[in-house]
């Protein structure tokens, strides 16, 4: 079940294709972004033993950026089990990491977030973060608890209105997972910024029911394409299949969480691209101060949230201005995804 990681770039994540699931019940602690970290997080080399980190996700993830900085394998060492989408499971993984001595232990997904709240209060020393969420387990009386969450609906209207100016069919498909977490904010902001953007723009949004069915996400981008969509975008891993369809109709796809442009590199126009780093660094400076958790992270398009254009697609300058436009707007507030 465990691995060492040998391949990374850790943004914490996420090539997540993705993972955001199902909302907890517990009360959201107050969230504070990820930019005020202050200067003390890029100083953040643990000292004497290497600090060790534990990740459990359904996808692969990564921290070797943030590993490298700190000094290599002799400052860090980094543990990870992934297909975790058995929640007994994940609970099973969670438990033997902090039995084990892991200083960290990252359960990356929503639904982990129950199992994890029972163990680190059997822990004390141990630190433990999840996300997408803003709940630290304060409620619980627990102090050792990080959570971190993206607002993907940023990035999500970015890429409809992007969307919105590419399409020539007038018809868009979205191929969601479960409707829930960030998958579903980013769904919503993206069809926002498609009908501010063209409102006669028939957006047709299906959920598979599944974070990880490549088979199940395929299905869904046909049935949209032979709707009539020559535009594509989803979320969560599931969409390695959808993004095949929409190279073999030879439609735009639009990406989030991670860069998907390699997936299908004349097809996919822009994608919403997650930067934990910031996050795992100053999780790493707070605890190497004695701070064990009690702080939520937010990434933004102001912080951690970016906007990247494959370049291998021709994106017309004035497509990329509206792009611009958007990101701007919603920075200062003018435009604001999902009121």
């Amino acid at each position: 079940m465990r691995k060492f990681l040998g391949w990374v770039t850790l943004s914490l994540v996420i090539v997540l294709v993705m993972a955001a699931c199902a909302p907890q019940a517990a009360a959201p602690a107050p969230a504070a972004p990820a930019a005020d970290s202050g200067a003390a997080a890029a100083d953040a080399a643990p000292a004497g033993e290497p600090i060790r980190i534990a990740i459990i996700m359904p996808s692969s993830t990564t921290l070797k950026a943030v590993q490298a900085e700190l000094g290599g394998e002799e400052a860090m060492q980094i543990s990870f089990t992934e297909n975790m989408f058995n929640v007994a499971d994940a609970a099973v993984a969670i438990r033997d990491y902090a039995t084990d001595g892991n200083d960290i232990v990252i359960a990356h997904g929503t639904q982990y977030g129950n199992a994890m709240f029972d163990v680190a209060a059997e822990f004390p020393e141990t630190t433990f973060a999840w996300g997408t969420a803003v709940d630290t387990g304060a409620d619980k009386g627990l102090t050792n608890v990080f959570a971190y969450e993206a607002k993907a609906q940023e990035g999500g209207y970015v890429n409809g209105v992007i969307a919105a100016l590419m399409n020539q069919s007038g018809v868009i498909g979205v191929v969601g997972p479960v409707e829930a977490g960030d998958a579903k904010l980013y769904i919503d902001g993206f069809v926002a910024g498609v009908l501010a953007t063209k409102p006669e723009t028939q957006v047709n949004v299906s959920y598979t029911g599944s974070f990880g069915d490549t088979a199940l996400a395929a299905e869904a981008a046909n049935t949209h394409v032979k709707a009539g969509a020559d535009t594509l975008t989803g979320s969560a891993q599931q969409v390695v299949g959808a993004i095949g369809v929409a190279a073999e109709n030879q439609v735009y796809w639009f990406g989030t969480q991670s860069n998907q442009s390699s997936l299908a590199p004349e097809y996919v126009v822009a994608n919403q691209v997650y930067d934990w780093t910031g996050v795992v660094k100053d999780m790493l400076a707070l605890r190497q101060e004695g701070t064990l958790g009690g702080k939520a992270y937010v990434l933004t398009l102001s912080d951690g949230l970016n906007i990247v254009f494959n370049d291998q697609v021709s994106v017309p300058d004035d497509v990329k201005a509206a792009a611009q436009a958007a990101i701007d707007g919603i920075k200062d507030g003018m435009i604001v995804p999902l009121p």
